[in-house]
């Protein structure tokens, strides 16, 4: 898997993903301290292989944790720099729950917070879906990045 590169100066608005939410009863936000042992919880119930990234999340100040909210239970989340700083993620959105826009509030979420703390891009790590960025924020393939620096 492959990295890619977004441009941070070129993200679109995040107000209208989150309102697209908020209006189907989805709550997106930074998590705070004292949700980590639920967050972790539910991340190793579904995301096993993410659970050290988001624990790295939990340690810093401020959390660099987005969480997604049906009321009071989590459905997704996203992190950013855990495994090397500016790096995106990793992402997971419960598989009910997926092709509703949460990934994309998640990642815009995470993609402004890097963008305020004075990035002007993002690397994301070892891609998965690699369409769903290209086309969210506009990301491209970092050439020669296989393995990257999961390797």
């Amino acid at each position: 898997m492959h990295d890619m590169l977004v441009r941070l100066y070129a993200l679109p608005g995040l107000d209208a993903a989150l309102d697209e939410q908020a209006r189907r009863g989805i709550t997106i936000r930074r998590a705070i301290a004292p949700q980590k042992p639920a967050v972790l919880g539910w991340v190793r119930e579904r995301f096993a292989g993410s659970v050290a990234e988001v624990e790295t999340a939990f340690g810093q100040v401020p959390v660099t944790c987005f969480v997604a909210l049906r009321g009071p239970a989590l459905v997704g989340f996203a992190c950013y720099d855990v495994t090397a700083r500016n790096f995106f993620g990793p992402e997971g959105v419960d598989a009910a729950d997926r092709g509703q826009g949460i990934g994309r509030a998640l990642l815009l979420s995470a993609l402004h917070a890097q963008r305020a703390q004075g990035y002007a891009y993002a690397i994301i790590g070892g891609v998965g879906p690699a369409e769903f960025y290209a086309k969210t924020v506009g990301a491209v393939a970092i050439e020669g990045s296989t393995p990257g620096i999961y390797g």
